[in-house]
């Protein structure tokens, strides 16, 4: 039972934070991941090539949770730091070695990777398209109307209200926050999807490229064939194994009487 509910826990928190990736950032999950990065391409406008700290709150049907993690962003590709472990009952996890997660998300090549440095293991998720969904050309402009100047994290900032189309007609609508005086990079990014609100704060923004190493998993890493792989893989060296019955000793047959 203990194991199940271990599982379930790490399964939560997994898919809290995948589906965050993904509903930003366009992580692999979606058909239409690649779309929603061209978005995000134009949401970042002048700045192709950066890196920043980034404390992201995800709030759905499950509840909240609030993650510090680092992005390295390289035109289109997105590379993800986190660590769960900073989750309140968190332990099993910390446990396990999978509080240390680390996402790629390559939209070009429709992939994925979700890496466990820790352990020195990943997965690769590869997205599949919806065929059935009737195709539409995406917007190649976003629809942005003002809504107001506020200042965040010192950074004077222009509310703005981003709509745009993806490739399959469905909307993605973005609430971002454009500072002035970092040729109006996003320092903040919210977005509702499928009752799940994410919010993303940029801190510590550097205009500077990350290395190409960053958006491949390590060569020395084990590769499964999926999260679930790795996770069912350290339950089982987690689990204590019982050690095996010892066999009574043969007894002698009593000599016979005389």
């Amino acid at each position: 039972m203990k194991k199940l509910i271990c599982l379930i826990a790490i399964a939560a928190l997994s898919s809290s934070l995948f589906t965050a990736h993904a509903q930003l950032f366009g992580g692999g999950l979606g058909s239409s991941a690649a779309s929603i990065s061209a978005t995000m391409k134009k949401l970042f406008g002048d700045n192709p090539n950066f890196t920043a700290s980034a404390d992201v709150q995800v709030i759905s049907p499950r509840g909240g949770m609030n993650l510090p993690g680092k992005l390295f962003y390289s035109e289109g590709k997105f590379r993800i730091e986190t660590d769960m472990g900073q989750i309140a009952g968190a332990e099993q996890i910390k446990q396990l070695g999978m509080d240390k997660v680390v996402m790629i998300s390559l939209p070009d090549k429709h992939l994925s990777y979700v890496i466990y440095p820790r352990l020195q293991a990943y997965a690769p998720q590869t997205s599949v398209e919806n065929q059935n969904a009737p195709k539409t050309p995406a917007s190649s402009d976003l629809k942005i109307t003002e809504l107001a100047k506020e200042t965040v994290e010192g950074h004077a900032c222009v509310k703005n209200q981003v709509e745009a189309i993806d490739s399959e007609g469905k909307k993605h609508a973005f609430t971002v926050w454009n500072a002035t005086d970092l040729k109006k990079f996003p320092v903040k990014i919210a977005a509702s999807e499928d009752k799940s609100i994410t919010t993303v704060l940029f801190k510590d923004v550097k205009f500077e490229k990350p290395a190409t190493s960053q958006f491949d998993p390590p060569a020395n890493y084990k590769k499964y064939d999926g999260v679930d792989t790795i996770i069912q893989q350290q339950l089982l060296k987690s689990t204590p194994t019982k050690p095996a019955p010892t066999k009574p000793a043969p007894t002698k047959p009593a000599p016979a009487r005389k």
